[in-house]
């Protein structure tokens, strides 16, 4: 954290027993480590909460680009289902072009269902 050398430590107790007195310095010591040590805490704590600010933002983006890529999914499966639909519509009608007129419509109309049917012929 800080250049301090050991030399420049055992300088600063120096002064500071001088100063303070042996009676005081343990207290002082105690004080100043405690008060360090929140410091420390307090410092970890900002840490973490900008680390989950972080983590958060990319999660939101990773959140985003997730939904896009899902909806040109969903575009390129619909347009892609679209496509087999009108091909298949196309087929169909070929087919049915081919056939001779007799073939082409199924015995019954596939339109009325079958007791619709029974219904019409006995009116």
């Amino acid at each position: 954290m800080f250049d301090i050398s050991f030399s420049e430590l055992l300088v600063i107790a120096l002064v500071a027993l001088i100063i303070i007195g042996p009676e005081r310095l343990p207290r002082v010591a105690r004080v100043a480590g405690l008060m360090l040590g929140r410091v420390r805490r307090y410092a970890q704590d900002f840490k973490q909460e900008i680390n989950r600010e972080i983590e958060l933002d990319e999660l939101k983006r990773l959140q985003e680009e997730v939904n896009r890529s899902a909806r040109d999914l969903e575009a390129s499966v619909r347009s892609e289902v679209e496509s087999a639909r009108d091909t298949l519509n196309d087929t169909m009608r070929e087919v049915r072009a081919s056939l001779p007129e007799d073939e082409a419509t199924p015995s019954g109309d596939a339109a009325t269902p079958p007791d619709q049917e029974s219904k019409d012929s006995a009116t």
